[in-house]
């Protein structure tokens, strides 16, 4: 198996599940954006950085039974739930990959909601403007999520956070 889909049957292992292809994209990006050993790439979409490529990888570990994918109906959508089936245990425990120091991270992460870390996630997008340029352009880009000044201070300093704690 290659060694980027093993990555992320770690990520899976280590985080139990995660509700959402969106939070998985966006958790995928911060760690990225973070130092972690993620490769793959990532464009603007509407709802953030997105990477077809690891779409692709979470459906190719799903069809080998890697990874189960559970298609929930939610009140009018469908929400995905991703967990690491019993055959991608046994491949790890044949084969670790050790991520050092993501386990907390990734922890702090999924414990946040979807929409917070696609606020995150786009103002890491923007994160190399000056703040208030960056500001700016996240809300624009994000006007129909009407994020409060609340919300994206929160966002910040959560980014500050996670990137001065990565980077010691």
């Amino acid at each position: 198996m290659l060694k980027e889909h093993g990555k992320l049957l770690v990520l899976l292992k280590e985080a139990g599940e995660i509700i959402g292809r969106k939070k998985l994209q966006k958790i995928v990006y911060i760690s990225k954006q973070c130092n972690f050993d993620f490769k793959e790439k990532f464009n603007f979409h509407f709802y953030g950085p997105y990477s077809e490529e690891l779409s692709l990888q979470i459906e190719e570990l799903a069809n080998l039974g890697f990874v189960n994918e559970v298609k929930e109906n939610k009140g009018g959508y469908s929400q995905y739930k991703y967990e690491l089936s019993s055959k991608g245990k046994e491949y790890l425990d044949l084969y670790p990959i050790e991520l050092e120091g993501f386990v907390p991270f990734l922890q702090t992460l999924n414990n946040e909601s979807s929409r917070f870390l696609e606020l995150v996630s786009t103002m890491l997008y923007f994160y190399h403007y000056p703040q208030e340029e960056m500001m700016e352009k996240v809300q624009k880009v994000k006007s129909k999520q009407n994020y409060s000044v609340e919300e994206m201070d929160k966002a910040l300093v959560f980014i500050q956070q996670i990137t001065n704690r990565n980077s010691q």
